[in-house]
């Protein structure tokens, strides 16, 4: 989850999407609105179910034109290969 994190401040596009699970990685990234700027990551829980699934809670907070941010979510990842992927957003 960090690497992603970090991947999204960087615009490291590539990255998201090797680390998105096949089945539901999109074909590309949609590019991040001028002037965003990340302003940090706050891990919340993260659960292993088995060897192969986990979810991941977190806060990501960023500020766009002044507003402030926060996207709240529960993200699960499924690990292929020994490599941990981002499977989708469960809310």
């Amino acid at each position: 989850m960090r690497s992603r994190y970090s991947a999204y401040v960087l615009g490291l596009d590539a990255y998201l999407l090797d680390t998105w699970h096949p089945s539901t990685r999109p074909a590309g990234i949609e590019p991040q609105p001028a002037g965003l700027r990340w302003l940090g990551l706050e891990l919340r829980r993260c659960t292993q179910q088995g060897d192969g699934h986990a979810t991941v809670e977190f806060i990501a907070r960023s500020k766009l034109v002044g507003r402030a941010h926060r996207l709240h979510e529960t993200s699960r990842f499924e690990r292929v290969d020994n490599r941990w992927l981002y499977v989708e957003a469960l809310g």
